[in-house]
């Protein structure tokens, strides 16, 4: 639809203007006929309009559609392709420029609505009753500098002299935005509105330097975020771009490239080329077209048919485009049908009754029939041609989009000279056509229009735009081969932000697939892993790189991986936190039921051991080996093999405080009752050499106050712990990252420690007074016994410090288990499985005279 012509801009300044064209234009310059009152300011402007009167040079042209009224809209269409060509010698005044190449039929068909538009209108008892609207509509030829001509025509009327107060109300068009930026430097600063029905460059909304202006077709920035969101709807993310070398195709794809930009949309190559370029450059941009596979197009242009006529000769693979308005819906596109399955953005279509009607109230034509009415080459017409049988551009009104941008842009200006010049008396609008409406004050009332026409509003934005609706339409394939234009959707710029893209029908993709194309510089990253950008190239290009350890993702395409919370760790597809697995050596498990079991049979083998001396409490060799000792050695043994049941199960407050203090209390009794048998043990010999009373000083009631002492430093050892800084339970989540351990902090290591080595203390005394005793005369000498009791004891203990340390997690507690079950059984085994044996199975040897029986080791 957009028609954009290479153009070095023409800018007004101080009133003169040259034109390589046929005419050149003076302002009350030299040679020019000048009125009294004349007023030249120094911008270059008249400041007195409504007195000036300056004469035009050059040929004018005449309109191609003109009609009288008491007001008139002007109109330029580039109802031609070309222009003559004219060579300067710059001697003589150049030839008027003549329009060349064939007509295009579908601006003819537009320029032909802009009369239906005003006939209606002048037939309408609401909209300026008694009011005859009159037109002048001229040909561009597709060429800025006859636009240019036209525009200062319609501003200075058919009559040669110029005069500012002519009756043009507004101008409608042009079709492209360059011609339409230089018509708009023309009456722009005359006041005179300017209504386009398709320029759409984004440029033009900019009020400062087009104040006049104003369109019925949405602008590109518009369509440029449409684009992007219809892209990044597909998952393109790696496509091309080409555009036609004009502002509206540079405007557009700027816009266009910015709004892909925020969709994350990458751009791998953008062409640009125009339709007076030399064939070779259109081959190059056909040529990386072709050369680059896979990947979508994105076609802001204007001039496609160069670029599509090209890409036919030889054909390329299959691809898919994607269309702006400016082509996707022209009607001589169609034909390239290896371009099937095409999708863009098109001015909503409409329908405007009566209009087929009056594009066929017309005499047979060479244009039309191919034929002429006189003898030629070609076959001659012979009057019973059917041209309600014709079928072109020009009679299709199927696709009514462009016609109807015309349709509403001559009612925008009808209302607002209606506006101007018609009040309301009883319901019943009263017009005087003598009322003289400066071009000012058709700006003002442009920009309050708010109408509905044909079922579409219509009112401008403070830029001058409408409300900014697309269909979305779809290239298929007919039964019969050819393409048709299918609406799937629309696009509606005033619905909240997500909402504005509607896609309510299949579409059909390049070769007739019914899947939907990916193009993608790099597969879409899975979930657990996040993209890292290749070097050197596009954000688009990258590479999928697993999560670290203790990270996910959990949505495709994740630029960067994020941690699981402290106590959550990744699934082993890193795309999901799950809680950590907790861990403590439970009841439950193997290696607990197998410690608990040994806790409770050391318990019961020393129930089962004091029950037997208990039983034989008479019987010499427990006499011998101080009973009572022995039976409190026993009970502390008891609480020792029950204290590691505090080890096991889920740490609690009290768990963890009683775990420790029990293990230290119980261990600190049973080695102060050994430690007491191996002092009496030594007592005792020292009691039967000769003179000796030392019994009488280490008797049963020292010997208890011994081990209450003994046992009561570490109780207040124990007390000043729980006190200062207790034990306490605690997750550890650093020993392992995927699961947290369940364990007792110590609190204070200085009290845990102090605890350990107070026993320690114990235990190394005592084993050096056994080592002492271990030789002495007796037939039954317990310090041996004792000896290797204390050496099991200190071997478990002095092992038990490094393995504590370095083992990680429940491992932690059931090392100090072994070390407490080691200690215990060594001890009541080593002390008391002799003395039961003998009991149980040598009674023989139970007897006064053996344990009295003196033999030297």
């Amino acid at each position: 639809m957009e028609i954009s012509t290479l153009f070095i801009g023409l800018r007004l300044a101080l009133g003169l203007f040259e034109l390589n064209s046929a005419f050149a234009l003076n302002f009350c310059w030299d040679g020019v006929k000048q009125s009294a009152g004349c007023v030249v300011r120094a911008d270059g402007f008249i400041t007195d309009a409504s007195s000036v009167k300056c004469e035009l040079l050059g040929t004018a042209r005449p309109p191609a559609f003109s009609v009288d009224g008491d007001y008139v809209i002007g109109g330029v269409f580039s109802i031609h392709y070309n222009t003559q060509t004219v060579k300067h010698n710059y001697t003589a005044r150049p030839e008027p420029l003549q329009c060349t190449g064939s007509i295009d039929a579908v601006v003819l068909k537009i320029s032909r609505v802009m009369v239906f538009a005003i006939e209606e209108i002048n037939k309408s008892t609401k909209l300026l009753p008694g009011i005859r609207l009159g037109y002048q509509i001229h040909d561009s030829c597709a060429s800025v500098t006859v636009a240019v001509h036209a525009a200062f025509q319609l501003s200075n009327g058919l009559d040669p002299v110029f005069y500012t107060g002519a009756n043009l109300m507004a101008v409608v068009g042009e079709s492209g935005s360059t011609p339409s930026i230089s018509i708009s430097h023309v009456i722009g600063p005359f006041n005179i509105p300017q209504v386009s029905h398709s320029a759409t460059c984004a440029c033009l909304s900019d009020k400062r330097q087009y104040p006049s202006f104003f369109r019925t077709i949405p602008s590109d920035q518009f369509q440029a975020v449409a684009l992007a969101k219809l892209v990044k709807h597909f998952g393109w993310t790696w496509i091309g771009a080409v555009r036609s070398d004009s502002d509206y195709g540079n405007n557009g794809m700027a816009s266009f490239l910015d709004a892909a930009q925020k969709e994350g949309i990458c751009v791998e190559y953008s062409e640009s080329f125009y339709r007076t370029h030399p064939r070779s450059r259109i081959q190059r941009v056909a040529d990386v077209i072709r050369r680059f596979l896979h990947l979508l197009t994105v076609l802001p242009s204007g001039d496609m048919g160069i670029l599509l006529e090209e890409l036919s000769r030889e054909p390329s693979p299959p691809r898919q485009w994607i269309g702006s308005e400016g082509w996707i819906t022209h009607p001589d596109m169609l034909r390239f049908t290896f371009c099937a399955g095409a999708i863009g953005f098109a001015i909503q279509k409409s329908v405007i009754p009566g209009l087929r009607d009056f594009l066929l109230d017309l005499s047979p034509t060479k244009d039309a029939f191919n034929c002429r009415l006189e003898q030629s080459t070609k076959r001659v017409c012979n009057g019973s041609e059917d041209i309600q049988k014709l079928q072109s551009p020009y009679t299709d009104t199927s696709q009514v989009r462009s016609d109807n941008m015309v349709y509403k842009a001559i009612y925008a200006i009808a209302h607002a000279i209606h506006n101007a010049v018609c009040q309301e008396t009883n319901s019943t609008p009263q017009c005087d056509k003598l009322t003289r409406t400066e071009p000012k004050q058709m700006l003002t009332q442009l920009k309050k229009v708010n109408f509905s026409q044909n079922g579409y509003h219509v009112s401008f934005d403070a830029n001058g735009d409408p409300v900014a609706t697309y269909e979305l339409v779809n290239w298929q394939k007919s039964e019969s081969g050819s393409i048709v234009l299918v609406t799937v959707g629309y696009y509606d710029a005033s619905l909240p932000l997500g909402q504005e893209l509607h896609i309510n029908r299949n579409l059909t993709w390049a070769e007739g697939s019914t899947q939907v194309p990916v193009s993608v510089c790099t597969d879409s990253c899975p979930q657990g892993t996040h993209k890292v950008l290749q070097e050197g190239k596009s954000i688009c290009c990258y590479d999928c790189v697993p999560c670290p350890v203790g990270e996910i993702s959990n949505a495709t395409d994740s630029s960067d991986c994020f941690p699981c919370p402290k106590e959550f760790w990744p699934n082993a597809n890193k795309d999901t936190c799950f809680p950590k697995l907790v861990e403590f050596l439970s009841f439950d498990e193997v290696l607990g039921i197998i410690l608990a079991a040994f806790s409770v049979g050391g318990a019961c083998l020393a129930i089962i051991t004091a029950s037997v001396f208990f039983r034989h409490r008479t019987s010499p060799i427990v006499r011998a080996n101080n009973s009572e000792l022995s039976f409190l050695l026993l009970f502390s043994l008891t609480l020792c093999f029950l204290c590691s049941l505090t080890f096991i199960g889920a740490p609690s407050e009290w768990s963890c405080m009683l775990r420790h203090t029990a293990f230290g209390i119980t261990f600190v009794l049973c080695i102060s009752c050994v430690l007491c048998k191996t002092i009496v043990v030594l007592m005792a010999f020292k009691a039967t050499l000769p003179g000796s009373n030392v019994m009488k000083w280490f008797g049963p009631p020292q010997q208890r106050m011994t081990v209450v002492s003994f046992t009561f430093i570490q109780v207040l050892i124990c007390t000043i712990w729980l006190v200062v800084s207790p034990p306490f339970p605690m997750k550890n989540l650093t020993t392992y990252k995927e699961r947290i351990i369940l364990e007792c902090a110590l609190g204070s290591a200085v009290g845990f420690w102090a605890v350990l080595g107070y026993i320690g203390l114990l235990a190394v005394f005592c084993f050096v007074l056994a080592v002492l005793a271990r030789k002495l005369p007796d037939n039954f000498n317990e310090a041996k016994f004792i000896t290797f009791s204390m050496l099991i004891f200190c071997a478990v203990w002095i092992t038990f410090i490094p393995a504590y340390v370095s083992s990680p997690g429940k491992f932690t507690v059931a090392v100090e288990i072994f070390a407490i079950l080691a200690s215990s059984f060594g001890l009541i085994l080593c002390i008391f499985a002799p003395k039961c044996f003998i009991i149980l199975f040598k009674p023989e040897k139970n007897t006064k005279k053996h344990v009295m029986n003196k033999t030297v080791s």
